[in-house]
Order: structure tokens, then sequence, then C-alpha cells
């Protein structure tokens, strides 16, 4: 079934006048049964294709077209990862996702002394436009889409970007993909920011103006569910906190002058696909009713402004160290619930991507799954499968009445913007956090192999390993080379107009950023050239509390841990007391932040240390507020790195009793290695959260 849109919308509304079954639309099955993959209610005007589109944005969705296939990605080098997306385009892949290093998102260059252990960690380097150049070798920028996961730096990476493009003969209204551009999400939960709000949402505006006029096909923000999903959001809050981003981002563009129609039908989704299967597929169909809704009320005309588009990724967070190959059918369960959802691209994560980065091997299974359910299952053939069922119409319906009972209570306080400065939906997303891990904790909710027939061995997975060292030599070389060989008056002139530009609304950023890069400015210096007038934001953390207590209720695990609490207190004369810290420039503070709840709720005195800290900040936070252990929460591969400085400064402080315990995304070989390092305890992922807490007083009371 290939029938064109327009042919298919000529058919369809002959058919839909005269009530006919869709008879063109049908194709043979076995044994001589015919399928007719599309459900008509007359009584109804939900047609696919159409406004509100609760059936999908296409009429024809995937027998039209299947969805993208995408692999997210980075690994380390440009070189590198350049090799594993032509393997991956060479073996079915259709689009690039580029996964960057932490240091990249928060805009600092690779010598910055703030990122010695977070180059190439979690993604690629990226430190200038020779950078972007091998990163996209061989690769045509004009036929192949390029998705980029970017939001802090994003004027100097996607300005890398366009001028990679411009350098292999690309001109700009040829480029096609998508740039993350969603800075809201980033305050609420992924905390890559660099500037504060306001100023980070100038930069918003200037991006969506610059793509509007100049790339008709390239997609200028991708408004994130994704991360509030995996920072603990349940289905309602990530579905209307992602839409409530979408309004504030249209406002924004309506500020800076935009007309509607011109940029809206280029904003695109980005949601997260969990275990929940039937939830799943029902969020993203209520997603659609709902934006049509929203940008109906701005006054839109176009029929393409109304449609949301959307990317979506299976979920991380569900992934599991223990008994890692379950996660391939985890992954499998996701994507399917996207697909009959209605998404027009996926990324499926690798089953080990709970341990560490994906190996080849791993992305190869994750790969080939969507290739699978394109080319093996006539999964494609139909169109919105679940329309028409009872159970699955009624709980979108609910959906949208409870999301957009969340939109109003955002709207009621100003939106988004005004929302998150007074910290609504980060403390319901960290509540409902907490909430769900004491479920798990307590057996409410069933992981198979963590809380419920566990395996009595470890699986041994052989995980990806990055030579940090010879990927911070390589790219220092690199900008030593791009600094030597470029003009550098000319760099300094339009670095100093960028500083001035932040001071000026009526400059567009992007324009200004892609000169500079141009001239061989790194992305260091452009982040840094703005950071001049607007400074860098820092929140102030406090974990919500009461979540644990409330849930144990007294149980016999909490009385032991009270009991034990209490026998701490006789021996030391005041209660025990941990600083809970991240290192380095990994934002994602989920496990942080329940480990702090949890510990506080337990009777802990509990410090939490700023984002981004060093671990000679961390060292010296613990020694001025005399903490009797440090807690380091680890997801972005910096342990091995960063923990061991940590222990370092500790001894150069001639200090022997706070003692290091470490928890997060670990795999298991390293656990040796943080013990020789001078760790006391690691807690790799799935720990029950009670069970650490008796292990750390265990550890305090010298019972361990």
């Amino acid at each position: 079934m290939n029938t064109n849109e327009k042919t298919w919308n000529e058919l369809a509304s002959k058919e839909i006048k005269n009530s006919a079954p869709f008879d063109f639309l049908s194709w043979p099955g076995p044994q001589g049964l015919k399928f007719k993959p599309i459900y008509f209610d007359k009584s109804k005007s939900d047609i696919p294709g159409r406004p509100p589109f609760l059936r999908g944005p296409k009429a024809t969705m995937y027998s039209g077209r299947p969805w993208t296939i995408r692999q997210y990605a980075g690994f380390s080098t440009a070189e590198d990862s350049n090799r594993f997306y032509k393997n991956i385009l060479k073996g079915g892949g259709q689009g690039i996702s580029v996964a960057f290093d932490l240091a990249t998102h928060r805009g600092y260059d690779s010598d910055h002394p703030r990122v010695r252990g977070d180059v190439g960690k979690a993604g690629v380097a990226i430190d200038s436009v020779e950078d972007m150049k091998i990163l996209f070798d061989q690769i045509d920028l004009g036929t192949v889409s390029v998705s980029m996961t970017m939001n802090g730096a994003v004027l100097p990476v996607l300005a890398g970007y366009i001028v990679a493009a411009k350098e292999q003969g690309v001109p700009l209204d040829k480029l096609s993909g998508t740039i993350q551009n969603d800075i809201l999400k980033e305050f609420m939960v992924r905390n890559t920011y660099i500037y504060p709000p306001k100023e980070s949402m100038r930069i918003v505006a200037d991006i969506l103006e610059f793509t509007s006029q100049k790339m008709p096909k390239f997609n200028s923000i991708s408004i994130s569910g994704y991360h509030m999903q995996e920072a603990g959001a349940d289905i309602a809050l990530e579905l209307a906190y992602t839409l409530a981003d979408g309004k504030e981002y249209i406002k924004t563009a309506l500020s800076k002058g935009l007309a509607l129609d011109d940029f809206a039908p280029r904003l695109s989704f980005f949601f997260g696909i969990g275990m929940n299967f039937y939830l799943e597929i029902a969020k993203l169909r209520a997603a659609r009713v709902l934006w049509s809704e929203i940008v109906s009320s701005f006054g839109a005309k176009d029929p393409r402004s109304l449609a949301l588009r959307t990317h979506c990724q299976t979920s991380g967070w569900s992934l599991t160290a223990q008994d890692p190959h379950n996660n391939i059918v985890r992954t499998t369960v996701e994507a399917m619930a996207a697909i009959f959802g209605g998404t027009q691209s996926l990324h499926t994560n690798s089953f080990d991507e709970a341990l560490a980065l994906p190996t080849e091997f791993s992305s190869k299974i994750a790969r080939n799954t969507q290739l699978i359910l394109q080319e093996e299952t006539n999964i494609t053939k139909v169109v919105d499968p679940w329309a028409g069922s009872y159970m699955m119409e009624s709980m979108t319906d609910d959906l949208v009445a409870k999301a957009r009972e969340l939109i109003a209570e955002i709207d009621k306080v100003g939106g988004m913007t005004e929302a998150i400065a007074k910290g609504i939906p980060k403390r319901k997303i960290e509540q409902a956090a907490a909430e769900r891990q004491t479920r798990i904790d307590r057996g409410e909710e069933t992981i198979v192999g963590v809380n419920k027939y566990k395996s009595s061995e470890q699986e041994k997975i052989d995980v990806l390993n990055i030579d940090t060292d010879s990927v911070l030599k390589s790219q220092l070389q690199r900008l030593k080379n791009i600094r030597a060989s470029r003009n550098q008056a000319l760099v300094e002139d339009l670095l100093s107009q960028l500083t001035a530009a932040a001071q000026n609304p009526s400059v567009n950023l992007l324009e200004l950023s892609i000169r500079a890069i141009e001239a061989r400015a790194t992305v260091g210096e452009i982040s840094d050239a703005l950071e001049k007038h607007w400074g860098r934001f820092q929140q102030v953390l406090s974990p919500v509390t009461g979540v644990y207590s409330k849930a144990y209720n007294n149980g016999m695990d909490w009385k032991e841990v009270s009991k034990k609490i209490q026998t701490f207190e006789q021996k030391a004369g005041r209660r025990p007391r941990i600083l809970v810290a991240k290192m380095g420039q990994d934002g994602h503070d989920r496990g942080a932040k329940v480990i702090s709840s949890a510990f506080s709720d337990a009777g802990f005195d509990v410090d939490l240390a700023p984002l981004f800290s060093t671990p000679e900040e961390v060292a010296q936070m613990a020694i001025d507020h005399d903490v009797h252990l440090i807690g380091i929460s680890s997801q972005a591969a910096g342990h091995k790195a960063l923990v061991p400085e940590l222990i370092e400064h500790l001894k150069k402080n001639k200090v022997s009793d706070i003692g290091v315990i470490v928890g997060g995304v670990i795999p298991p070989e390293d656990y040796e290695f943080l013990f020789q390092k001078g760790a006391k305890l690691v807690f790799g992922p799935g720990t029950p959260v009670v069970d650490s807490i008796n292990k750390v007083l265990d550890l305090l009371l010298g019972t361990k």
C-alpha cells in the first residue's frame, strides 16, 4: 500500500462521503484473508492526516513511508563517530543522531581545567568546525538527515554544522534534520544549561528566526519530554510539561516578530517511551490532539502548523544492569509502543547502556530491532491499529483531560518560564521519581531480574571503555593547530561583536556565531564571549522529603534503619552527615536527588553539592561541612577519573575520616578499581535504596 498522500486524500474523501469500507487500502494476507488497514468511524472526524491528528500527522502513515530509523551515538572522537555513522547508514540506518560529550554540552573546550574527566565521555568531543568536518566526512549533508542533541552550546554547535555543510558545498536550504534547542527542559531536569533562563530563551528565538528564514527543511527545535521521563516524570507530567514548553516557545517566537505559520510547521517533539505499553501509545495520540488545540489557540491558518511531529527514544532508565540481555526485550516492547503511537522517527537503546556507552555489537542489535519491525512484521501496513479500541480511546481521552489540567496550572502562573523560576515542574518531577523508586524498592512495581526473578550469577558483558587520555591528547593537539593557523585578530573581533550582541536583541546571535566559526573560533570561545555579559547559571538544589518515610511507614526495614541511626547518634554524639555530589559536567541528577531524599528521611543530615563541581571543590565542601561520608553519583562514565582525584584531594588535606562511596551507572568490572583507589562502597544500578542505607550505616558503625 504505497498510495501517495494526494491520491489517498482524494480517495479517502470519496470513501468517507459514501461511508465505503476503504477497499482500495486492503492488502491480501495468508489463507485468502483480506486486511483493511484503517479504522473509520463515520460518527467522528478523526481521520489520519487531518486536524486534530489523533490518528497520525500523515494520512498514509508508515504505508507511505516508514518511520526514520536513527541511532543516537557519539564515540569520543570525531573520527570514531564518523566511522560508526557510516556503518549505521550502510547497515540500514536512515538518519544520524549525534551525542556530544559533556564538555561540549556545557560550552567548554577540551583544554578547560573543569572538564578534564569529561572529554570524550558520553559522546563526541567537538571543539571547532574542524572536528565537525571530520564528524561528517564523506557523509552527504545534503541528503542525510542529522539530529543533534544540543541545548546549552547550541549556537556554536549548530553554526559548526552549518559551516561544515557549506564547506562540503551544501547550501542552507538543502539541510535537513533537527537541533534540540530546548533549553526549558534543561532547567527542569537535564541541567546542561549555560546561561540564565531569560538569556537562553533569546538564543532559542534567534535560532527560530534564522532557520525559519534560511533553512526550510530543518527543524529548529525538538521540544523534549524524553529527559523529563528519564528524570522520573510520570506520563501525564511528561506530556503536559512538554506541550507547555512548546507553548512558551511559540510565545517567544511571536515576540520576535515571526509569523506563526512560518515557523510552527518546523517545530518538532521528542518523547521518551517506557515500559507502560498502553499508556505510551495513548500519550502520543493525546499529544497530537493537545498540540493541535494549542497551536489553533494562537491563530494558525496552515493545517501543517497544527500537526505534532515527533521523534521517540526507548527508555534508558528502564534498562537494567542485572541480566542486561533482558533489555533487548524491553527495548523491543518500547519500540512497538512508539510505532503504534505514530512516531516519525525512532532511536532504540542498546542493551548494555545501563553499564556503559554502547558497543558496535549492541548498537547493531538495537538498529536491527527496528529493521525487523519495519521489514518483517507488516506493522507498517496499518494506519493507527489501536483506533476504535474502547480501552485505547478512553485512555487517550483521560490523558488529554489530565494534561489539560496540568497545562492550566502552568498557564495560571504565567507560563513555563515563570513556573520554572518558581520550581514547580522540577518539584513535581522529583516527587514522582522518589515515589516510583519506593514502589520498585518495595516490590510493588516489578522489574524482572532486579526485584523479582533475580539471577544468582552476574552476567558478564563486554562494555565499551574510552581511553580518555588519548582522546584528550588528540583534542588538545587539534585546538593547538587551529589556534596557530587562524587569523587571530579576526577571531577576537568577532568574539567582541558577540559579547556586544548579547546586549543588543536586534542582532541575530546564530548569524554572528556562523561568522565566528568560519573564522575558526572554538565552541568554548563563543560560549565565553556570551558568558562575559550573561554569566553562568547555577541552580540551588534541595531534595524532596517525606516520600520514603511515608512509603515505608515504620515497616521492618525502616525500623532497622532507625535503630542503626540511633546507635550511631549515641556513639558519635550527632546524626550521620553525608555530602551527596555529582562531579564533572554530568547534569543527570535523578539518582542524586532520590538518594538525598531517602537518606534525609532515614535520619541523615544531607548536604547537596552544587552541580558541575570539581573533585577539589567537593573535597573542600566535605571538610567545611564536617561530613562523615561523601556519596558520589555517577552516570556519564567519569567515575574512573573523578573519584580517584577526589580521594587524592582528601589525602592532600590530611583528611582520613571522611569515607567515599559511589553509586550509579558503573560497570561491575570497575568496582575493584574504585575499591583499590579508596572507595568504601560501590552501588550499581538497581540497588534498593533502603539496602544501600543499611550498608552505609553498617560502614559507619564498623559492622560492615
